[in-house]
């Protein structure tokens, strides 16, 4: 996971024919901190992942020779893989063919077409869940220091009080400094999928958190970019 501290890049394995899309998650998950490979047939990826294990594959369901249905068979048979963390991306949206694909052992479902900040956020959820031992357990960034195991954050050495919202929500523009999050992507993240919220609700947790960071008159470190978010930002002016 590429934390605050610089830990190291999960790597993500993306089982794709198709050139535009393969480039679409290529870009994507490199800008939001993943590593990447490209196999483009079953062959190819079960080559890839003898050579290296991922962190994470994502696997068309269609492919030339090989389905991914199968790969993900052969993948689940293998001690060496039996546990790797896979998410099938398919335009099958219908519930028999999701069935089939968890049942064949697949982790999560993505249908196409997606947003690509939704398959960010469930790659991210996919590792925290099948493997917390990869993402880092603290992160930090300037003198704020997250202890993702205990759900505590502190600023210069001191405790800073949050409310659990609070606290996903620093966790989220921690995880990811720099990066400007606009209020529906951090809806999606800090809330979650299908939940109603006012995009001014995000505005008045975000006055919450900067109340509690900056106690004391310390520096405010959230920047606010007016008609874009908001980010983790230590040199804002």
């Amino acid at each position: 996971m590429r934390a605050a501290d610089g830990g190291p890049r999960p790597y993500v394995l993306i089982v794709e024919d198709e050139p535009p899309l393969i480039e679409l998650l290529k870009y994507n998950l490199e800008a939001e901190g993943f590593r990447t490979g490209i196999a483009r047939d079953g062959d190819e990826a079960l080559l890839m992942v003898d050579e290296e294990t991922p962190d994470i594959v994502m696997l068309d369901w269609m492919l030339p020779e090989i389905s991914g249905i199968e790969i993900c068979r052969q993948l689940r048979a293998k001690d060496k893989t039996r546990e790797l963390p896979i998410v099938m991306l398919t335009a099958r949206g219908e519930e028999a063919d999701r069935l089939r694909g968890f049942e064949t052992g697949a982790d999560d479902y993505i249908v196409k077409p997606f947003s690509p900040r939704e398959l960010v956020a469930r790659l991210w959820a996919l590792m925290r869940r099948t493997n917390p031992a990869s993402v880092a357990e603290t992160l930090e960034y300037d003198d704020i220091v997250i202890d993702l195991a205990k759900h505590k954050a502190m600023r210069a050495g001191q405790p800073v009080h949050l409310s659990p919202t609070e606290y996903r929500l620093l966790r989220v523009l921690m995880e990811r400094p720099l990066r400007v999050f606009s209020r529906e992507w951090l809806i999606d993240l800090v809330w979650g999928r299908g939940v109603y919220v006012e995009e001014r609700t995000v505005d008045v947790h975000i006055r919450r958190l900067r109340r509690a960071l900056n106690a004391h008159g310390r520096k405010d470190l959230i920047r606010t970019v007016r008609g874009a978010g908001y980010a983790l930002d230590a040199e804002r002016h």
